[in-house]
């Protein structure tokens, strides 16, 4: 014998499996598909479970944007440019299916190289060994002269710079999303922070300039968010800090002023979960209505696979 006393469980009280509610069902399970299977099968085939779920609701939500033409906030970070996404949100650009572009600094660097030389993100780790890292003549100079060529007018950072592409004819301007905004008629916006970009490394820098040209797309931004409303779309695309905090900071300006901008969907494109991200675009914004979405995966699989949804 035991000297520990047990619990039996002889009355325990039970209850059928059919009067329980379960998360889980049959139906909600993935369907095979084929090598002639389209996206929109694909899409179909996903399971009703978990982000399978979310990304099939937040992929309705979006086409529901582009039918009833309501704001397309596209948010990102520059790692999406050296993914080589460039081609696919021009796409969406050239359709009128994004109604804003914000951009962090960073953008603007890759987006030029790409568009003048065909090549863009340096070594830095050897870059940063012997202080070469971040010190190209050509982009620093490209993009701090268009900044200091504009001052003291009513041109943002994001215009300036790609009206300098435009004008420089250049080798790649079709792959140059600044200018595909321009072209298309799309507002841009820029939104850096000091010191976190190399063009700030160079002498050439005219910090009112920066200044100035900065503002003015905050301010450009913020103008595009007053635009939302019930059932619009604010996408976050690799932008881990700037962007989140630029987008909670403008929204809190529009909804001050007493703009209706609830309702909408947010949706987060990153390879990780962060902490900004989760909460300035995914929770906080659509406290009073509206839905949040996060999805996790590299840049180069997820946004060409949410891309082709809204494309086919």
């Amino acid at each position: 014998m035991s000297r520990f006393k047990k619990l039996t469980f002889e009355e325990v009280e039970t209850y059928s499996i059919t009067e329980r509610f379960s998360k889980v069902g049959i139906g909600d399970f993935a369907k095979p598909l084929k090598r002639t299977s389209t996206l929109e099968d694909f899409l179909h085939a996903l399971p009703e479970i978990l982000i399978g779920q979310d990304f099939r609701e937040f992929i309705a939500h979006f086409r529901r944007a582009i039918r009833e033409k309501n704001a397309l906030i596209w948010m990102m970070g520059a790692h999406v440019i050296k993914c080589g996404i460039n081609p696919l949100i021009i796409e969406l650009l050239r359709r009128g299916y994004i109604s804003h572009l914000a951009m962090n600094g960073a953008c603007v660097i890759h987006d030029v190289e790409i568009a003048m030389w065909g090549i863009t993100s340096e070594d830095v780790a050897a870059g940063l060994q012997d202080g070469t890292f971040g010190m190209a003549q050509e982009t620093a100079a490209f993009i701090n002269e268009a900044l200091t060529a504009n001052k003291n007018n009513q041109k943002g950072y994001g215009e300036a710079v790609g009206e300098k592409i435009i004008a420089a004819n250049a080798p790649n301007r079709g792959l140059s999303l600044l200018a595909a905004c321009l072209e298309h008629n799309v507002p841009v916006s820029i939104h850096p922070a000091l010191g976190t970009e190399i063009i700030h490394q160079h002498p050439n820098l005219d910090g009112a300039a920066f200044g100035e040209k900065s503002l003015l797309d905050f301010q450009l931004f913020t103008h595009s968010l007053t635009t939302l409303k019930e059932n619009s779309i604010v996408i976050n695309a690799g932008s881990a800090v700037i962007m989140p905090e630029v987008f909670l900071k403008a929204l809190t300006v529009v909804r001050n002023l007493k703009y209706p901008a609830y309702g909408f969907y947010t949706a987060v494109f990153d390879m990780i979960r962060h902490y900004r991200p989760t909460e300035n675009v995914k929770y906080r914004p659509t406290l009073s209505g509206g839905k949040g979405y996060y999805f996790v995966g590299h840049h180069e699989i997820m946004l060409p696979l949410l891309i082709g949804l809204l494309l086919e």
